[in-house]
């Protein structure tokens, strides 16, 4: 469960999108799964990479505005209900999904969800009960 997203604060200007993958590119920094939010002047780009830390320093360094939030993510069978069985176990427990953001592994045989919940710990243990599988942050890494 112990998976960190970076989030990193932009100005909704031509290039400023570029200005970060190249960045972290130049820093070795490899970008696992990514969703971005924007409004008419700002956007906020969250992050899943393979070292939180170094690249919220490096983006730091380069003048970027960049937090990072412990997020939850989960395996989730590619198939119709997949996705309901969480929500579902979150909604009888009363807790609230603030955001999420999902890829499919190489395999196509799960997808991965990245979730930000109100409720961190208590929504890790809801999931624990209901049998969903939580991954590492090392696990998507590795994917």
């Amino acid at each position: 469960m112990n998976v960190e997203q970076i989030s990193i604060f932009l100005e909704n200007k031509s290039g400023r999108l570029a200005e970060v993958t190249s960045v972290l590119s130049e820093a070795g920094i490899n970008i696992r799964a990514l969703y971005l939010a924007d409004t008419a002047d700002f956007g906020i780009l969250r992050l899943i990479v393979n070292d939180a830390e170094k690249a919220r320093q490096i983006l730091k360094d380069h003048g970027f505005t960049v937090e990072k939030t412990k997020v939850v993510a989960i395996e989730v069978q590619d198939s119709p209900g997949g996705l309901s069985k969480i929500l579902n176990a979150m909604k009888a427990e009363g807790i609230n999904v603030e955001y999420m953001y999902a890829f499919v592994e190489k395999s196509g045989e799960n997808a991965i969800v990245i979730f930000r919940f109100d409720e961190f710990e208590k929504s890790v243990d809801t999931l624990r009960q209901a049998g969903i599988r939580i991954l590492e942050g090392e696990e998507l890494s590795a994917l």
